[in-house]
């Protein structure tokens, strides 16, 4: 197995996990990097990028799922730091059709957190192809009841999550979360990863291989949050290898890079964060005002 990129010394047992992978059957293809005090010590990518053995190249990119949901929620922490949103606020402050069905006391940092009770469709959604309607799912989100009370308990919001914090961008910026993501974090930081692909980019996309046999995790107690949460339409590998879920901006599941460009934007992130906890113990404030930025 050829494996490319750079490994800084001290770093070889990352080299060899990921040839581990391949040799147990693991892995047909992957990419993986490693940052420290933002400086790059691991970047390898290696196997191949599709069932036909089009080799991963260094600019192969994928779908990522929920590591999307790390994307989405710098993009609603940026507006914070600005003082164009504040996460104790309710979330109908900025998205006023939210209030409806008991939702006037969901906070922002419900949304956030996983909180907001809002862990699925209610009613179930009746197919993958609902997902590419931004304007009929917040609609959908904007009128259901929370299945408990906001706050007072945490539940996974696997793809309802991104949608929630998506509409909030785009009504305090006038921006899908796409563009705003693009324009203000990805760009700015040379990071290789998208929210809503551009065709231009389909000949990079690595095609997932769904797993074979049964699911690999225990089935939910029914009636549970997690069974409802994954009530109606079912997503697979699939889907990621079609133009409409490709172009659609589903900030929750339907992000698209490699692993350099999640290091660097975690990386940007982690830093923000030091940042911050260094001006606290100084005494310091910090965000507010019109500027700041992802560096």
């Amino acid at each position: 197995m050829d494996v490319h990129g750079i490994c800084r010394a001290g770093f070889e047992p990352v080299r060899d996990a990921l040839l581990a992978n391949f040799e147990k059957g693991l892995e047909v293809g992957a990419s993986v990097a490693v940052t420290r005090d933002g400086e790059t010590m691991v970047d390898l990518w290696a196997g191949d990028a599709d069932p036909k053995g089009t080799p991963w190249a260094e600019d192969t990119i994928v779908n990522v799922y929920s590591t999307t949901k790390t994307m989405a929620a710098t993009c609603v922490l940026m507006l914070a730091d600005r003082g164009l949103v504040d996460l104790n606020a309710p979330v109908a402050d900025y998205w006023p059709e939210f209030k409806q069905n008991g939702k006037e006391g969901v906070l922002v940092r419900h949304i956030m957190s996983h909180s907001a009770g809002l862990s699925g469709f209610d009613p179930p959604l009746a197919s993958v192809e609902e997902l590419y309607d931004w304007e009929a799912i917040c609609a959908r989100l904007a009128a259901q009841t929370p299945w408990w009370e906001p706050g007072t308990a945490s539940g996974y919001h696997a793809v309802t999550q991104g949608f929630l914090q998506g509409e909030i961008v785009r009504r305090v910026t006038g921006r899908s979360i796409g563009t705003f993501f693009r324009e203000e974090i990805a760009e700015p930081l040379g990071a290789d990863f998208h929210i809503g692909l551009d065709p231009s980019h389909d000949d990079r996309v690595g095609e997932l291989i769904p797993p074979e046999g049964p699911p690999r995790v225990p089935t939910p107690e029914p009636g549970s949050v997690a069974a409802r949460m994954a009530e109606g339409a079912a997503m697979d590998a699939t889907e990621p290898q079609t133009s409409p879920w490709r172009r659609a901006e589903i900030p929750a599941a339907g992000g698209i890079g490699n692993a350099r460009s999640v290091a660097r934007l975690h990386t940007a992130l982690a830093r923000s964060l030091i940042n911050i906890r260094r001006c606290r113990r100084r005494g310091r404030g910090v965000g507010g005002g019109g500027g700041g930025g992802v560096g």
